[in-house]
């Protein structure tokens, strides 16, 4: 599954999706929290990356975070452009962020790398690892389950991953993992959360 076939999938649904989870009362108080949390510890310019309508985006500059949204569906960032006409928005994609080399303090990849194919997910992860300055915060929201498998997703097919292995996969390309959950609400998916920081580069001859 490609990035334009799944940009594609969700443009054909995107009022539908904008009714149902474009704003931040869709979203459940622990991950409210949660992210908020993250956001405390972020220093410096953050990306909320695959952002849909922008709700995130949105929660979090109200707080203080200086953050953009970006997303690969046109008509996703239009409808975050109208309803958060204060905030940022551009398109843009996980394995292309469009940003120098560790300019950013933090990046968020809620659920937005669901519809990867576990072969190329990697390369999403170096994008974040190339973008992340050292000691940079990276919160990645995920569907989690005791096997690495696709799924029927309601827009397009989405990928189940362990947590240790998801985890092994983001300590793989240069992150210290700070924390790493899952749970189960009642009515949903399980979900996982991955909170890690950029590894600083070594020292050569220390």
């Amino acid at each position: 599954m490609t990035v334009e076939a799944v940009s594609a999938a969700y443009g054909a649904r995107s009022a539908e999706y904008v009714e149902r989870f474009g704003g931040i009362d869709a979203a459940a108080d622990a991950d409210r929290r949660a992210l908020l949390a993250w956001a405390s510890g972020v220093t410096g310019p953050a990306l909320d990356v695959g952002c849909g309508p922008g709700q995130w985006t949105a929660f979090l500059a109200r707080h203080g975070l200086d953050i953009e949204g970006v997303d690969p569906t046109p008509e996703f960032v239009a409808a975050a452009r109208l309803r958060h006409p204060t905030e940022r928005f551009r398109l843009g994609r996980a394995e292309e962020l469009g940003v120098d080399d560790a300019s950013l303090g933090g990046i968020l990849a809620w659920f937005s790398l669901i519809h990867t194919p576990p072969d190329a997910i990697d390369l999403a992860l170096e994008e974040f690892a190339r973008a992340l300055a050292p000691a940079g915060s990276l919160a990645l929201g995920f569907f989690e389950g005791p096997e690495r498998e696709s799924f029927p997703h309601a827009v397009t097919t989405a990928y189940f991953w362990p947590l240790d292995e998801l985890t092994a996969r983001v300590e793989g390309v240069g992150f210290t993992i700070t924390d790493a959950q899952a749970r189960t609400d009642p009515g949903v998916r399980r979900q996982g959360l991955i909170l890690a920081r950029r590894a600083a580069p070594s020292r050569r001859g220390a």
